[in-house]
């Protein structure tokens, strides 16, 4: 049960059809959604769309991925090993702001009469674009262009530029640029320092609910000044982090270019820096000002030297001519499109969604080197900024078949976390290695232990997109050298994690862990859980194997290095090959855990959306007593590892767990896409395909102010290729078994294997490969091995698949009987919030931010 899609998804006045741009000709309706839809990034640097006056503005906020601030964790009842130190991204100063007076009268979009308007994310070029004209009080029509872009080629690179042209009179004009450190100089910045609750609701614990895809909060003075200075035209600034200790520089320097007399007027804080250009503007000349600000941020070095690094990125940007830069950025795009554009041929409705979904991936994570990829990308503020499994499931994929040097920068990031993990194994009595829930330091930043370290598989989940970029890129050396210290230490704590028991025979066992579905926490033998633990133990065995084969100087380091023991790949073997997986045979389907199928099972389809989503509406005991999905966990699995599956126990668990599935999460229509397409209910996966697209463009789940969902982003591309294109890559070599929708002309992807690109063309009754770049691939289809070669495309002709039309309801559930003898009866809690008048309820989204949060619905 997904959110609706409105029907159309997006106004079409405001936001017109364009298969390249996202358009927006009126000033948004929902100023801070369209923030993060209109905002540009680059993986390191991210910056919202707020408009260049900055009035306006609802939720301002330039990012630099991995800077953060660190706060203590209380708990109101303590126990050994909870988490400790909370970490939350923060806003550095913000560089947009360039306001324009002209006759001393501001532009300020929510009064100014204008003209014309219309804003344009270009997602050829990597910009952001607008083009107004004002009348302004005196009567003269200005022009104003602006467009702004944070640099893919040069990441710490920030590049704004504004052209006003008065049309029909001379105005003296006047611009103010600034950069503002909005966390603690910004009088109307919100208060990050809230109690979480209302004062009038004090005395009523359940008067106002903190959503948790919030971000958590900080208090005091957290950017600490450390330096300001002035060199000429450039304004540098440097910053210490209160508790955390990171630091960061800034540099922003100016061109303008104006016919007359400029006078230009400044003022230099520590939290504001101020440049004022004034003059006189002739009818019909164009007056323009280029702004160039340079971040750099560390977790050691001073911010001194940070400066320093900032005067080296703008004297090599300064160098080049402006339209130089865009050209790179440009370029840049044209490659990324090149690799990773996806097309659904004749539908060009779809086709926006698709790209702007791609789009946001490229800014997410294209330049993150050193760092991981946020939940929220940086976008905004939601989840804290914090690293979750997102990333290696939903968003490496993605890159590893397109751009597989990201998916490399990634992994040895978690690799750099490997200390911290080694650690926090050892504070919860753990062998080897546990990589936290969500973090950004390293360090474990969940307060929720039941549906945040008990989320074991993120071992495993690190595990399986490690050896996808392995497979995919051939990369041996990476995996040699660096990846198979995660490996082992990942196995090692599966190892010590779970148990053998004798029951008839001797099966491997995994209790107390919490699986990707959230509405149901600390159970025993997660199939999701145990199923990727396998794949881990195996894949570490069978590595450790290879390497000592293959690599015996290599292995004698690695030895050296992690400490491996006589008999570990043994004992790895045999938990693999001994692996609890249950299977219910009166149902006929592998039960999410060995407690699941003898809960009462939710209503949901007599839900109503009032309680939705059911987090924000029930207490987590209520919720953890019946059957009810947040995000598919056992269908997750099955698309993960379909081969350890046949397709009838795909089908048949599939036909279970949908009606069960709530949405609730925006993680859980990937998979149920994927899978849905694989078993045949191709209408049904068009459904949650529809919602991954839309999940931000029509902002189904009312948090798009929060940030771009962008593991929802690499889902779209996950069901495009996995789901419609029908490829499973879990065996080795990718394989290819199309489920094209028959209200689609064709289907266009790349994959990129080993160095060589290979071009998909999927049609109704045949498919096509052709070789783009490199030497050569060897993919299969529908488990037939096809050779894609220079030598020319190859064609095979495919034979119509079997299509399931009518999707699983509840009422394909209700009345189905126990291994036990009852009888299923879809059932609702006697108490609900909204029959209780909502008093449960949050207020209209209340700004409170607590500094301990439930786990998200992502």
């Amino acid at each position: 049960m997904s959110h609706p899609v409105p029907d159309p998804p997006m106004d079409r006045v405001r936001h017109p059809l364009d298969p390249w741009a996202l358009r927006e000709t009126a000033l948004p309706s929902r100023p801070a959604t369209a923030e993060t839809l209109f905002a540009v990034g680059n993986g390191y640097l991210g910056i919202r769309g707020t408009s260049e006056e900055g009035y306006d503005a609802v939720s301002p906020g330039t990012f630099i991925n991995g800077f953060h601030e660190t706060f203590p964790i209380h708990h109101a009842e303590e126990a050994y090993g909870y988490a400790r130190v909370g970490q939350t991204m923060l806003p550095v100063p913000d560089s947009t702001v360039m306001r324009i007076y002209a006759d001393a009268e501001p532009l300020h979009l929510p009064v100014a009469d204008l003209v014309s308007y219309q804003r344009v994310l270009d997602l050829r070029s990597g910009t952001l674009e607008r083009d107004l004209v004002w009348r302004t009080p005196a009567g003269v029509r200005v022009h104003v262009v602006s467009r702004r872009m944070a640099s893919f080629t040069r990441r710490h690179l920030a590049v704004m530029e504004l052209e006003i042209t008065p049309l029909d009179g001379d105005v003296p004009l006047t611009v103010v640029s600034s950069v503002v450190n909005r966390l603690d100089a910004d009088p109307e910045a919100p208060d990050l320092e809230r109690s979480g609750l209302e004062s009038s609701g004090l005395e009523d614990s359940a008067a106002v609910i903190a959503d948790p895809r919030k971000t958590d909060g900080v208090g005091g003075h957290v950017l600490q000044c450390a330096e300001s200075r002035r060199e000429g035209s450039r304004h540098y600034l440097g910053y210490r982090v209160a508790a955390s200790g990171m630091t960061l520089g800034i540099g922003v320097d100016h061109q303008i270019d104006a016919h007359g007399e400029v006078t230009e007027h400044e003022e230099h804080g520590a939290d504001v820096v101020t440049r004022e250009f004034r003059m006189l503007a002739a009818t019909g000349q164009t007056v323009r000002l280029v702004k160039y600000v340079a971040y750099h941020s560390s977790r050691s070095s001073e911010p001194g030297e940070l400066i320093q690094r900032c005067r080296r990125s703008l004297d090599e940007a300064v160098a080049d001519p402006l339209a130089d830069l865009f050209a790179e950025q440009r370029e840049w795009m044209d490659g990324f499109w090149r690799r990773s554009d996806v097309e659904v041929l004749g539908r060009p409705d779809l086709q926006q969604a698709i790209r702007f979904n791609l789009f946001h991936l490229a800014q997410a994570a294209a330049r993150c080197q050193g760092h991981g990829i946020p939940a929220k990308g940086l976008t905004g503020t939601g989840y804290s900024g914090h690293y979750f499994w997102d990333g290696e499931v939903y968003v490496l994929p993605f890159y590893s078949y397109t751009t597989p040097e990201v998916s490399r920068a990634a992994l040895r990031f978690r690799w750099t976390m490997l200390p911290a993990a080694r650690n926090r194994a050892r504070e919860i009595n753990m062998a080897g290695a546990l990589f936290p829930w969500r973090t950004i330091s390293g360090l474990e930043a969940s307060a929720n232990y039941a549906q945040g370290t008990a989320q074991f598989h993120i071992d495993a989940d690190i595990a399986y997109a490690l050896m996808l970029y392995v497979r995919t890129s051939g990369d041996w050396d990476f995996l040699t050298r660096t990846g198979i210290d995660l490996l082992v230490e990942t196995a090692r704590m599966w190892l010590d994690l779970g148990f053998f028991r004798l029951e008839g025979q001797r099966c491997f066992h995994i209790h107390g862990v919490t699986g990707p579905d959230e509405y149901t926490t600390v159970v025993n033998d997660n199939l999701y859980t145990n199923i990727m633990a396998r794949g881990n133990l195996w894949d570490a065995a069978r590595t450790v194997r290879r390497i000592q084969r293959d690599h015996r100087e290599a292995y004698s380091r690695m030895v050296d290095r992690v400490g491996l023991r006589p008999g570990e790949v043994e004992a790895w073997e045999e938990a693999a090959e001994r692996m609890y997986i249950a299977y219910d045979q009166t149902l006929r389907v592998h039960p999410q855990d060995d407690q699941f199928l003898s809960k009462e099972v939710w209503d949901l389809p007599n839900t109503p959306a009032s309680d939705r989503p059911l987090l924000l509406h029930f207490h987590p005991l209520v919720i953890y007593r019946y059957q009810v999905i947040k995000q598919t966990d056992v269908v997750m699995a099955q698309f993960l590892h379909s081969d350890e599956f046949s397709a009838e126990e795909r089908l048949r668990d599939f036909n279970y767990y949908e009606p069960l599935t709530t949405g609730d999460s925006s993680l859980s229509a990937v998979a149920q896409a994927i899978v849905a397409a694989d078993v045949g209910y191709v209408a049904k996966a068009v459904s949650h395909f529809r919602n991954l697209l839309y999940i931000d463009l029509a902002d189904l789940h009312d948090n798009t102010e929060d940030g771009i969902h962008i593991a929802s982003a690499g889902g779209v591309w996950s069901a495009l290729v996995y789901g419609f294109g029908g490829m499973r890559d879990d065996a080795g070599i990718p394989d290819l078994d199309p489920r094209l929708p028959e209200e689609w002309e064709g289907l266009r992807f790349r994959l990129t294997l080993a160095g060589s690109r290979v071009l998909v063309e999927l049609g109704p009754d045949a498919l096509e490969l052709t070789l783009e770049e490199g030497p050569g691939a060897v993919l299969q289809v529908r488990g037939k091995k096809v050779e894609v070669t220079p030598a020319g495309p190859v064609r095979v002709d495919l034979e119509p698949y079997s299509q399931l039309t009518e999707a699983p309801t509840m009422s394909d559930i209700a009345g189905l009987e126990r291994a036990d003898g009852t009888v299923i009866e879809p059932s609702l809690p006697s108490h609900s919030t909204h029959r209780l008048g909502g008093r449960a309820a949050t207020r209209g989204r209340p700004e409170v931010h607590f500094s301990v949060r439930e786990e998200p619905g992502r």
